[in-house]
């Protein structure tokens, strides 16, 4: 792995070719009774799959097969609709400890996904006992980064009540657009921890499925340690059709045998005093947002319109199917959605 500074320059790269502007996106007509799907198609090794065509993909909600009805490729991004994204950051007493760790990694992430000059727009809520608004819609990433400089931690942590909070207010679909309805994504920072918010897990995911919200997720859980309730981020994640990156565990991949006490310098993978832990801290973190980024830009925006029209508020189960003969890979998509309301 390159040093920051060039890792630096492939952000800044890739800042190039993620979105630049949704105003062409009038190639897709308004249709307010269109169920969109974000899909991200990786190979065995998880390395992004963006050239397939339409007639790989099969589409079934509740267990029926659906005709597809608008589809653009990975690489198609002038073609596909904004980006909404709320990042929602851990200000609980615990995330003091780690935060400056990842302040310059999640501020890198908001420029990503928030391009200067484009239509994309983003929010920042930070949690802990109660949930605040820190920087309302901006298409300018620098307000949101700069905000991460001067945070202040403590009390308990609400990342449920904050996941209901920006679906619910922020990224509600008023009207529903169809064809036309921003990407909605939310990156959580944090460990999944949460003591403060009267919203279940169960809840957070359904709101999420109603406003059509995708969710990744930054773990901070650090390596060595388990939080159970880190498991409220796999959830959220995978019924959406989002992602859990944990940077922190794999700091120490490449360890044999043990870990030592500190004086025993030949047995510790990186030694005391010579910066490389930190540097791998860095390095895993760099390659967790450019996970989270990747799977942003390769998505596949796929439209269809249900058999049933969106009249009622019943569940709807989607299955997204890749068939590529015999090559093995994995499809990221959410698992069901519920009727947005339509004018």
């Amino acid at each position: 792995m390159g040093s920051p500074a060039s890792m630096r320059a492939l952000l800044a790269t890739l800042i190039l070719v993620l979105p630049l502007s949704a105003q062409q996106s009038g190639n897709i007509q308004v249709d307010v009774n269109v169920v969109n799907i974000a899909v991200t198609v990786t190979d065995q090794d998880g390395k992004f799959i963006v050239d397939l065509d339409q007639k790989d993909f099969k589409i079934y909600e509740d267990g029926k097969p659906v005709q597809i009805r608008y589809f653009t490729r990975g690489t198609e991004e002038d073609k596909k609709p904004p980006i909404r994204v709320g990042f929602l950051l851990d200000l609980s007493n615990t995330a003091r400890l780690y935060y400056k760790t990842y302040r310059d990694s999640i501020g890198d992430l908001a420029y990503l996904m928030v391009p200067e000059g484009g239509d994309n727009e983003g929010f920042l809520l930070g949690y802990h006992t109660e949930v605040d608004t820190l920087v309302d819609y901006t298409k300018d990433a620098y307000k949101i980064a700069s905000r991460m400089e001067k945070l202040k931690h403590g009390g308990g942590s609400s990342l449920l009540g904050a996941v209901y909070m920006a679906c619910s207010d922020k990224l509600l679909s008023s009207p529903y657009k169809g064809a036309d309805e921003p990407r909605k994504f939310i990156v959580i920072v944090g460990d999944g921890h949460d003591n403060a918010s009267n919203v279940s897990v169960e809840r957070a995911v359904q709101v999420c499925q109603q406003q059509q919200v995708t969710i990744y997720a930054v773990s901070t859980e650090a390596w060595g340690f388990e939080e159970k309730e880190e498991r409220n981020l796999h959830i959220l994640a995978e019924e959406t059709g989002g992602l859990v990156v944990q940077p922190m565990q794999k700091v120490h991949k490449d360890i044999n045998g043990y870990l030592s006490k500190p004086q025993d310098a030949g047995n510790y993978q990186y030694q005391v005093g010579t910066g490389l832990y930190a540097r791998a801290q860095l390095e895993a973190l760099y390659r967790g947002i450019l996970d989270v980024a990747g799977q942003v830009k390769s998505q596949y925006i796929i439209g269809y319109s249900p058999a049933t029209p969106f009249t009622d508020e019943t569940y709807r189960k989607v299955e997204v199917k890749v068939d590529l003969g015999e090559a093995p890979v994995q499809v990221h998509a959410r698992s069901g959605y519920y009727p947005p309301i339509v004018e």
